[in-house]
């Protein structure tokens, strides 16, 4: 029989057409993650209905810290303009690769793809 465990946390957040939520869950070792999802109301001109499209990124503990920087670096480079120092080096990302063995997101005789996150299409 399946357990589904209950959100810890949950927060909703509306924000004109969309609304974001903030979910805190907890793995069955124990550990407490992030999802971050993002929902928005989208009308269908073939069908005439509405349909609600729904992206949702899953933030480990391990991450946390990361991801909070590259947050705040990117908000600072909308507020100001001047583009903060990385949060990983470039060099990081090769030596990551290489300690994992092709576990890292790129492996380490492939080059970076051309495309970026805006182009791939999240919907399943």
């Amino acid at each position: 029989m399946e357990h589904r465990k209950e959100e810890l946390y949950s927060q909703a957040i509306p924000a004109g057409k969309r609304r974001y939520f903030f979910d805190v869950k907890e793995t069955r070792g124990g550990d407490k993650f992030i999802t971050i999802a993002e929902s928005r109301r989208i009308f269908d001109n073939n069908t005439g209905e509405f349909y609600i499209d729904k992206n949702k990124l899953f933030l480990y503990k391990e991450d946390f810290e990361k991801f909070r920087k590259g947050l705040d670096n990117a908000m600072s480079f909308i507020e100001t303009g001047i583009e903060p120092e990385p949060v990983v080096p470039e060099s990081e990302f090769r030596k990551s690769d290489d300690e994992n063995q092709g576990d890292g997101f790129f492996d380490k005789d492939e080059e970076k793809p051309s495309y970026t996150i805006d182009d791939i299409d999240f919907k399943y």
